[in-house]
């Protein structure tokens, strides 16, 4: 039976409310579930002002509960209750029927059932305070489990809202209008209306709006987004050119092979959007035992007010409907989920300040249970163990009479000219040095070759090496000098796989370049397990694979080529200094360029689930024992009396309950320090 990819619920194959999405169909609960996973956005406004009015209104009740005393105050909080109660709470309630007409209970039926018998008896009291007199009312208890879980629903919601967003910034590479050559003349069309066969011109500096092919001119193409590697790659008549890259330095005209949904831009965009929604969610442990305790608590409650009627009916007791009443509303109200509502949202929040203290953002906190379990660390390779541009390692003049900063400064006069990354480090180098920039005149770049131009009346070449790591200076076509670059190693890079392997957990590195460069990286730092030369879908169809054989994967990468890579892993990791698509899809950010905040998260990640599940382990051992109690358990020690007070004690043990998961939440942060020392040590 298919489940819910919003909430989890299973869905019988017969139901209605269904959408196909990237090839895959998905069935739902409810039509919220369904708006909430095709319109995120939508779904979260109207979240956020379900919670905006809880708190505007529980604020001011809790308030007058606790502190002030006057005629008509239960009138009070009965105002104030009334839009929290049935406006707030009214996704709660959905939630409920859809959980009863799938017959399974879930948190939304425990809270639905808890809030409203809470709110119907303080209304009672209050209309009829006579009837029961001294009787508490649970208004404060009621609109504070709503107000509460709904700020951790919120919270969740937002965080899927980010796989929308990485997947339109992707479409968003591709220009919306293109130069269409017809009959020899150029004339800009809407994208959209581009066919298979067309003809088009993309200039110098211009993001190519389709799949195609080459047909006439040369130029260097940015394909780091499919590749991850910053090296341009030289297109000539016959090459394929693909959607969404970057033409740097040269005129072509490309014959259009793909467009609109069947373009590599849009499979992308598809991919991204199809692993967010097939990501395993976060364990919904309170869902699970919401679904054994809803009946639990439903029986046990029906069955203490049975009870109490039949004895103190049989015996003609005049408290036989006073202590029915108080019996099934004192078990209600302790089985009341606040404390359990709270085990998860809290700890995750407390998780995290902690994980922005060290500098990592923490975009999707309910992720944390995917990254408590990981055993393989997957890495990019460029721009996350590498850095994202050469560094200059070595100038080399050819002649003796001239020194390293001759060399420099010519070959920086002319590569001024020029996009190429190499060009770009060797202008910075030049600028760290101070090397002051001569005179050019007629400067040319020649894709795939290098920069040409006259300097105090001599001709100037720059020559791209046949290994791409030299740059060869010639003056008046003599060779000057050469300069040496290479990607350098982050730092830490091998210290932290180190950590990682301390731990039992393995590393792997997946890239878009040669396996010999991936292989010097892997050698350098500790990893074994290499896969280079691979598509962004090649990406996360190795994830996939590691997956199927049971292992949870974190990915860490940069670039746009990495975003369904992140999204199919089970915890994505993006790099601040990497692409805006790649920080979007991570479920966390490095906002630091420091490889060993991967393993403070993994620590972060492991700690808070372990606090989630003592949470919760105190929220069910709370109700365990206090149920028989609110029951009538301890009447034959106290007599029937008990009942007079029982219900105060009901409301002050939830919320006694509340305040030792929160308390134990707030360990959380010595709790990472302590296995971070340790851990280090």
């Amino acid at each position: 039976m298919p489940t819910d990819p919003v909430c989890g619920m299973y869905v019988p194959q017969s139901s209605k409310i269904t959408t196909e999405q990237g090839g895959q169909r998905y069935y739902f609960c409810s039509t919220t579930c369904s708006v909430k996973f095709q319109k995120p956005e939508q779904e979260s406004r109207r979240e956020k002002k379900a919670l905006a009015i809880a708190w505007v209104f529980s604020i001011p009740l809790i308030v007058i509960n606790y502190s002030f005393f006057f005629a008509y105050r239960n009138y009070a909080m009965l105002a104030l209750a009334l839009p929290v109660q049935f406006y707030s709470g009214l996704l709660f309630y959905k939630g409920a029927y859809q959980s009863l007409k799938m017959r399974s209970g879930n948190m939304d039926l425990l809270i639905s059932v808890g809030t409203l018998t809470a709110f119907f008896f303080s209304l009672f009291i209050t209309l009829y305070p006579s009837v029961m007199q001294g009787s508490p009312v649970y208004f404060d208890a009621s609109v504070s489990i709503i107000s509460l879980i709904l700020t951790g629903n919120y919270i969740q919601s937002v965080t899927e809202i980010r796989a929308n967003d990485a997947a339109n910034k992707l479409l968003n590479r591709i220009p919306s209008r293109a130069h269409l050559i017809i009959g020899g003349k150029v004339r800009d069309v809407e994208t959209s209306t581009l066919k298979k066969g067309d003809i088009i011109m993309i200039k110098p500096g211009e993001n190519i709006p389709v799949d195609g092919t080459v047909i006439s001119g040369k130029t260097e193409i940015d394909e780091s987004m499919l590749t991850g590697e910053a090296e341009p790659v030289v297109k000539i008549n016959g090459a394929l050119v693909t959607s969404g890259t970057l033409n740097i330095n040269g005129a072509i005209n490309v014959r259009v092979v793909n467009t609109g949904r069947d373009t590599i831009v849009n499979k992308m965009y598809s991919l991204i959007k199809s692993a967010a929604a097939g990501k395993l969610r976060v364990q919904r442990l309170a869902d699970l035992f919401a679904s054994y305790f809803v009946p639990i608590v439903i029986i046990a409650a029906v069955a203490s007010a049975l009870i109490w009627y039949t004895l103190l009916s049989s015996t003609g007791n005049a408290l036989v409907y006073d202590v029915t009443v108080l019996a099934f509303v004192s078990v209600i109200v302790i089985a009341c989920p606040c404390a359990i509502g709270l085990a998860t949202p809290i700890t995750l929040l407390i998780a995290s300040n902690v994980s922005s203290e060290r500098s990592i953002l923490m975009k999707n906190v309910s992720g944390l249970d995917r990254l408590s379990k990981i055993d393989i660390v997957v890495f990019d390779k460029t721009g996350t163990l590498t850095e994202l541009v050469p560094n200059v390692i070595e100038i080399v003049p050819i002649n003796r009479s001239y020194n390293n900063k001759f060399v420099l400064s010519y070959a920086s006069s002319l590569e001024q000219y020029s996009n190429h990354p190499i060009a770009k480090a060797i202008m910075e180098y030049a600028k760290t040095g101070k090397i002051n920039l001569l005179d050019v005149v007629d400067a040319k770049e020649k894709p795939g070759i290098g920069v040409s131009g006259m300097i105090n009346g001599e001709l100037v070449e720059i020559s791209r090496g046949s290994d791409k790591n030299t740059v060869n200076l010639y003056i008046n076509r003599a060779l000057f000098g050469v300069i040496t670059l290479s990607y350098g190693i982050k730092r830490n890079a091998a210290e932290v796989v180190r950590r990682f392997k301390s731990a039992g957990i393995k590393t792997a590195i997946i890239t878009g370049d040669k396996y010999e460069e991936a292989k010097r990286i892997g050698d350098a730092i500790g990893v074994t397990d290499i896969h280079a030369e691979v598509t962004p879908e090649k990406k996360a169809d190795i994830i996939k694979d590691y997956q199927k054989k049971g292992r949870y994967v974190m990915y860490v990468g940069d670039g746009i080529n990495d975003a369904i890579a992140i999204e199919t892993a089970d915890f994505g990791v993006a790099m601040g200094s990497g692409s805006d698509i790649a920080k979007e899809s991570g479920d966390a950010v490095l906002l630091k360029n420091d490889l060993m905040l991967l393993y403070d998260l993994y620590i972060i990640g492991k700690s808070a689930i372990s606090k989630v599940k003592q949470n919760i382990g105190w929220a069910v051992g709370y109700n365990i024992v206090l149920i028989p109690v609110a029951g009538g358990a301890l009447v034959p020690v106290f007599g029937l009396g008990i009942y007079s007070f029982l219900p105060i004690l009901a409301a002050a043990a939830m919320g006694m309950s509340s305040v030792s998961v929160v308390a134990n939440s707030l360990l959380l942060k010595s709790k990472v320090s302590k296995n971070l020392s340790r851990f280090n040590s």
